[in-house]
């Protein structure tokens, strides 16, 4: 791990853990991690820029552990959160344009083009993120939102469907087996 990518770890679970602290929610443990590890992985199997694409998934979020700005625009100030911190360590100019791309383009509901391949193993990675766990998804329909038994469990099946769909080909093509197993088990009528 790069010195760089330590320090950003660093402030981000600074952030994670205050916010839990506050809110509850432990933004680390329930998605985070998982982003940055489908990330590191995808961006080995593809040949990207480990290093933009590991900064690019533990800073996709980091708007939200830090309560900066709505949560509908996450992307726009987790860029800017970015800049301020890889400027601040020295970190260079064409670098940090490069992961803040990265943030903001990994959301798929805002269907936002992947212009480079580390831009496409974050957003993919934040998606594959969903499959590793499911159980938040189920807290997020049931707790946050207070839907019935059945509405909560159509908001999953079709949650994991849309992110399934927004998936790069490629990346579509290595969850394809799981993401079958995971239907069948949770979804069987």
């Amino acid at each position: 791990m790069s010195e760089i990518v330590e320090k950003v770890k660093e402030e981000l679970l600074k952030r994670c853990e205050a916010s839990k602290q506050k809110d509850g929610y432990d933004f680390w443990n329930e998605h985070i991690q998982y982003v940055v590890e489908n990330a590191v992985k995808l961006a080995q199997k593809y040949q990207a820029d480990v290093e933009i694409v590991e900064l690019g998934a533990l800073l996709h979020d980091i708007a939200m552990p830090s309560n900066y700005g709505e949560r509908e625009q996450h992307h726009v100030y987790g860029a800017e959160i970015a800049e301020e911190l890889l400027t601040k360590w020295n970190y260079p100019k064409e670098r940090i344009q490069r992961v803040k791309n990265c943030v903001l383009n990994h959301r798929g509901s805002k269907d936002r083009p992947r212009n480079t391949i580390e831009e496409q193993c974050v957003a993919d990675a934040d998606v594959m993120a969903h499959f590793d766990c499911i159980p938040s998804l189920f807290e997020l329909a049931y707790k946050e939102l207070r839907l019935s038994t059945g509405e909560g469990k159509e908001f999953v099946r079709k949650k994991l469907e849309r992110d399934f769909s927004k998936l790069s080909e490629n990346s579509r093509e290595l969850l394809k087996e799981r993401y079958e197993k995971i239907v069948e088990v949770l979804f069987v009528k």
